[in-house]
């Protein structure tokens, strides 16, 4: 889903440096996976086509932090009745 992001930290001898993958389209995302001594980072479509790919050495990721994108009905969403637990119909 767009705004999806994943953020990798590589040691890079003299210090870290930071690489981030973002979803930049409607309809994308980002996926992880780990293949035998290499961490790929992919951008894919919705048809599972890939877009950009980054590959990085697994003895030199520090971390790999994965940002999901936020849902924007999620928050706006109201609560209908009987959604916020049990409720009492008598005498406490």
């Amino acid at each position: 889903m767009k705004g999806d992001r994943v953020e990798v930290l590589v040691d890079v001898g003299g210090g870290v440096r930071q690489f981030d993958v973002v979803a930049t389209k409607a309809g994308r995302r980002v996926e992880v996976s780990t293949v035998r001594n290499t961490v790929e980072v992919v951008e894919v479509t919705r048809t599972g086509q890939p877009v950009r790919t980054a590959r990085f050495l697994v003895p030199r990721v520090v971390a790999v932090v994965e940002h999901p994108a936020e849902d924007p009905e999620q928050g706006s969403r109201q609560r209908g009745p009987g959604r916020n637990g049990p409720t009492r119909s008598g005498p406490a």
